[in-house]
């Protein structure tokens, strides 16, 4: 990234691409970005503090090296990647007004965005799937969800994620731009870049569609029907108590699915049908989208998790006592 308002064309024939794009902060707040900056600083360090924190306290404790743990810990690798992506071009523009971006650093950065996210739409799936299992045959658990098929589900998660989008970067390059090149977020996203073309997008749009409803739309209704299926069977459980302790277990990831979700199907939306809304809140559902799940989601996991609970105030009594 440069600190420079003029973007440069490579001109080939009558195909015409942008050296650069520019990014944008928030619409008409433009005077208020340093102060806007706090905020945004106090989501990032507590999305990496949070999920650092996560990565540590699993790694260290025994009893947490179990499948439903090891997918927490993608989830927060996920969410660190998706803040790492973010966090430079964001808090440049609020903070030193950077807000030129070469085409093909845009281009990389757009494609781990949206692999990042197809991740953790997938992670969120395995998380549905590992709660399923230890409610509906908790005494099958053990050895269904064994470390070695936990692996391989972490390593389809990140091959469906990569392959699936690899050729969206290409499919951009091959198109021609013309005069605009003022992005609406302060990070490169697919549809923003799309719309930029003054070339057929149909191809873009039809793949991107595709891509997007057979993982992160598949995933959502599988983990409806899991949630389904948990339903049905805490349901056939004896007791009240049996119930409540079953579903308190769903609590956080209900919660995890619901902060990403909604905010992924709203901007979804806004990009293909709303052209008529505000940038304003075009830009917001995309802070709330990227930003947020990562920052509450280690939040949400410390709360009602007893057990990561215990681990970090064990953690934090060994580090007074060493001190002392």
């Amino acid at each position: 990234m440069e600190h420079d308002s003029h973007t440069t064309w490579e001109f080939n024939g009558s195909f015409y691409q942008p050296s650069a794009f520019l990014m944008m902060g928030i619409p008409g707040l433009e005077a208020f970005h340093h102060w806007i900056s706090i905020p945004f600083c106090v989501l990032y360090l507590i999305a990496l503090l949070g999920n650092c924190m996560i990565l540590f306290i699993i790694k260290k404790t025994q009893s947490l090296h179990e499948p439903m743990y090891y997918f927490l810990s993608m989830l927060a690798v996920t969410d660190l990647g998706l803040v790492l992506c973010t966090l430079p071009t964001t808090l440049g523009i609020f903070w030193f007004n950077i807000r030129r971006i070469g085409f093909d650093v845009c281009l990389t950065q757009m494609y781990f965005i949206h692999i990042l996210s197809f991740m953790e739409s997938s992670v969120l799936l395995a998380m549905a799937f590992d709660r399923f299992i230890a409610i509906s045959h908790p005494l099958r658990y053990p050895s269904i969800l064994t470390k070695t098929t936990v692996i391989k589900i972490g390593l389809t998660i990140v091959l469906r994620g990569t392959v699936s989008l690899l050729p969206i970067p290409f499919l951009l390059k091959r198109l021609t731009y013309c005069g605009k090149t003022e992005l609406s977020h302060s990070f490169c996203f697919h549809p923003d870049i799309m719309n930029l073309a003054c070339a057929d997008i149909k191809v873009n749009v039809f793949y991107g569609m595709i891509a997007l409803l057979s993982t992160v739309g598949m995933d959502f209704i599988c983990i409806v029907l899991s949630y389904i299926l948990i339903i049905k069977t805490v349901i056939s459980l004896a007791t009240k108590e049996e119930c409540l302790k079953a579903l308190n277990t769903c609590v956080s990831h209900i919660c995890a699915v619901l902060i990403f979700f909604i905010p992924m199907i709203g901007l979804s939306m806004i990009h293909r049908f709303g052209k008529n809304f505000p940038p304003l809140v075009n830009t917001l559902v995309a802070y709330i989208y990227l930003i947020i799940p990562p920052a509450l989601n280690p939040i949400i996991y410390s709360i009602k998790s007893s057990h990561i609970r215990e681990a970090l105030f064990r953690a934090l009594r060994r580090k007074c006592d060493s001190e002392w």
